[in-house]
């Protein structure tokens, strides 16, 4: 089974969980700011970013329009905020809409409370590949 991980980060939050993801599940994560767009095709793609100002980041929305079905089998959504989970809802319902299969499930780190959610994510990214 082919898992990717993939985060778009400014404040390193995200990215931290991004990487504790990855552990769990036996892979690197990489930036979209990095890889742009996803370079093969992958059962699980784990992607996470995090709402600015209560809106989605340009290049996290740009990186989720590139996807498609052909691409990925499946995506599990993660995010990292204060208070907002507008992330996942908006990724979950453009995703959707061009035939993306998005899990229901997601893991959500709020922003003072990443290094205590690195275990329960590595345990998450474990359970979302069995």
């Amino acid at each position: 089974m082919k898992v990717a991980v993939r985060y778009y980060s400014k404040s390193g939050n995200t990215k931290a969980i991004a990487e504790a993801i990855a552990e769990g599940a036996g892979v690197t994560a990489v930036s979209i700011t990095d890889e742009p767009k996803l370079s093969e095709r992958v059962d699980i793609l784990f992607l996470g970013g995090a709402p600015y100002a209560n809106i989605m980041a340009p290049e996290l929305r740009a990186y989720a329009e590139k996807l498609s079905a052909d691409l990925v089998c499946r995506v599990v959504l993660f995010t990292t905020s204060n208070w907002s989970r507008r992330t996942v809802n908006a990724l979950k319902k453009s995703l959707r809409a061009k035939g993306v299969a998005v899990e229901d499930d997601y893991f959500y780190a709020h922003m003072t409370r990443v290094k205590a959610r690195a275990n329960p994510a590595k345990e998450f990214a474990a359970k979302m590949i069995k």
